[in-house]
Order: C-alpha cells, then sequence, then structure tokens
C-alpha cells in the first residue's frame, strides 16, 4: 500500500511559507533601513538638514550633543511606542518592528555612505526626500516597520483609515517646528521640502505605484460595451442600477478599473460603440483585488 504524499507536500508548504514570508519582510525591513541612512548620512546630516518624527528629535540631539549617537538616541524614544504597537496593532507586527528598531539603529551608527555633495540645498532637500522616501517604502511595505512614528501611523491607518504617508507627513512637520527654535527657518524650510518629497515617495513605493483609472460609462448600449471591454481588454466589468432623472426609465451603468496607459484606448472602444455614451474619469489612490494587488494585513 502506497502512502500518500499530499499531506507530506502539505506539511512541507506550511513550514515554508513562514519562513519564505520571515525571510521576505526582514529583507525588506533591512534594506528600507539602509536606503534611508545613505539619505540621511550620504544628503541630510552634511547639509544640516533636519526631518520630522523620532528620526528628527534623535538628529536635533545629536546636532546639540554630538557625543550623542542617532541610533542610540532614536532607540531610546522608541520605547514608550511599542506598547502602543504591542496593545493596538499587532504582536507579528511589532516583533518585526523591534527587528526593525534595531536594526535602524544599527544602521544609523554603521551606515555612513558619502554621496557626491549637492550645491543646491534645494536639489539636496528633494534628493534626500527621494532616497528616504523610498527607504521608508520598503520598510513599511513588510509585515513590520522601523519603529518611531511608523508604529503610530500604522495604528492610525489600521482604526481610521488615514494614509499612513500623510500621518506621518503631519507628525513630522510638528516636530520641524520645534527644530525651528534651534535652528534658522531657512533649513526648516528645505527641511520641509525634503519631507513633502519624501511622504509623497513613500506612498508611491507603499501603493507599488498601483494607481489606475476608474470609469462609469453611462449608455443605452451598456451590454455591448460591456461585451467589447471583457473580450478586448480582458478587464473586468460591473453593472450598476441607475434611473434617468428626465426619462425615468432604468439604466445600467458600467464600472471598470484601467491602466493610465490603456485609459485613450479604452475611451476610443467605449465611444467607436457609442458616440453619444456619458464617461467619467476619476483618479484612485490605489486599487486592490484580482489582477491589482492585494491588501496587506499587519
Amino acid at each position: 500500500m502506497k502512502n500518500n504524499p499530499l499531506p507530506l507536500k502539505e506539511n512541507c508548504e506550511k513550514m515554508i511559507t513562514p519562513l519564505k514570508d520571515l525571510t521576505v519582510n526582514a529583507a525588506l525591513i533591512a534594506m528600507g533601513c539602509i536606503v534611508f541612512m545613505i539619505g540621511l548620512t550620504g544628503v541630510l546630516v552634511p547639509q544640516g538638514f533636519l526631518t520630522g518624527g523620532l528620526t528628527g528629535l534623535s538628529l536635533i540631539a545629536h546636532y546639540q550633543y554630538p557625543f550623542l549617537g542617532i541610533g542610540f538616541v532614536y532607540l531610546c524614544l522608541n520605547l514608550p511606542l511599542v506598547y502602543l504597537g504591542w496593545k493596538h496593532v499587532s504582536r507579528r507586527f511589532m516583533l518585526y518592528s523591534l527587528f526593525g528598531m534595531g536594526f535602524f539603529s544599527w544602521s544609523a551608527t554603521f551606515v555612513h555612505y558619502s554621496l557626491p555633495p549637492v550645491r543646491d540645498p534645494m536639489l539636496a532637500a528633494l534628493l534626500a526626500g527621494v532616497i528616504c522616501g523610498a527607504g521608508a517604502g520598503l520598510i513599511l511595505r513588510s509585515a513590520g516597520s522601523a519603529g518611531g512614528l511608523d508604529i503610530l501611523a500604522v495604528y492610525m491607518n489600521k482604526k481610521f483609515g488615514f494614509r499612513i504617508g500623510a500621518i506621518i507627513f503631519f507628525f513630522n512637520a510638528a516636530v520641524l517646528l520645534t527644530g525651528v527654535f534651534f535652528y534658522n527657518l531657512e533649513i526648516a524650510l528645505y527641511s520641509l521640502v525634503y519631507l513633502f518629497t519624501s511622504g509623497k515617495i513613500t506612498d508611491a513605493v507603499l501603493t507599488g505605484f498601483n494607481k489606475r483609472k476608474s470609469i462609469l460609462v453611462v449608455s443605452n448600449r451598456a451590454e455591448e460595451i460591456a461585451h467589447r471591454i471583457l473580450e478586448s481588454k480582458g478587464r473586468g466589468v460591473t453593472f450598476l442600477k441607475g434611473e434617468g432623472a428626465f426619462t425615468r426609465t432604468d439604466k445600467k451603468i458600467i464600472f471598470t478599473i484601467t491602466s493610465l496607459m490603456e485609459l485613450p484606448k479604452m475611451k476610443e472602444l467605449i465611444l467607436a460603440e457609442d458616440p453619444e455614451a456619458f464617461i467619467v474619469v476619476n483618479d484612485t489612490l490605489e486599487v486592490l483585488g484580482t489582477r491589482h494587488g492585494m491588501g496587506r494585513v499587519y
């Protein structure tokens, strides 16, 4: 009698999947910390710029008292937030975040990458925002964070649905105002440009550049248009129920999602089937689901 190999295969998959997830998440956190530190030590610190959040407070402490290492101060400031994440986000998220805090502090101590000097402070602020925003986005694409305001941002995103990049920008700006008392306004303004750029890049990396266009189509040939979209573009189509305010007749309203590249051809397809079709195109922040990406669970 042969043993059924399926249970053994399933058990192996159950063991491999968590290990794979652990490796991917740890790699994202580590890579993000290193990229962030390249921007911090290669651009921000040489320019004397500030940043927000706990990293900003760590920088202010380091500028005022150089014997205080950025990594050490950052780790100490994170301790009160550990409870918040452990209690209100998830244990898995905080375990990854504890790893992130440690690796971030290690990177701040040992990763010192010298980039070619940028003389224009505005260009330096933009460059720092791109590099640090990409690093922060990589970290937040994992199932954890590197501590700091990331924990607070994820908590508020989970609790209230606020955008992570916007939350970080808001609190960073508040910390930046504190830095105005220690430095001149010009430095603070350049740092604000950095924060704005960093927040935008963080959101872009976090959503995977997954912005799409949503389309609403009102037409008397809704069935034919839907069939063309399904056959030609392979896009999903949903019929919404509508009613003409003047005619009082029932209408099928087409709802579909497309990419920016496909949008002109999609409009051409719709108008070829019905030149009098009413088309509404909207921007979307993010689209999750089949063919568009899956949501993240912290």
